[in-house]
């Protein structure tokens, strides 16, 4: 649990740091969008969930393959490391999602989808 004076300094922390991975990501990863994340501070740093969202499934796919997996784990946990954030496995805290799978089941409703998405941790 992370006290209520520093969500904010850590929340800023943490979207310039993903911010960053985010940029770094676009040339290295066919059909990668952006990315986004979710936390709960009462259960921090464990439900701290990180989504990339690929234009579409075939992408998506692809991208959970070999070098491009590689690629995202290694990103998100620079990120979090630079947050200030000790996290022994970043790839716990990724989650994966599609433009294309956004717009058939929620109407590209992001802020919908996010919130209805099953808790990770």
């Amino acid at each position: 649990m992370i006290a209520k004076r520093e969500r904010g300094k850590m929340e800023r922390r943490l979207s310039a740091a993903l911010t960053d991975a985010c940029e770094q990501a676009k040339p290295q990863l066919p059909g990668f969008c952006w990315l986004t994340h979710d936390v709960d501070y009462q259960r921090f740093p464990e439900s701290l969930v990180v989504t990339w969202v690929f234009d579409t499934h075939p992408n998506l796919a692809n991208a959970l393959r070999g070098e491009a997996r590689h690629c995202i784990v290694e990103l998100t946990g620079e990120a979090l490391a630079e947050a200030g954030l000790d996290v022994t496995d970043a790839s716990k805290h990724l989650d994966f999602d599609s433009e294309e799978a956004c717009q058939r089941q929620h109407g590209g409703d992001w802020q919908q989808r996010l919130r209805t998405k099953p808790t990770r941790h």
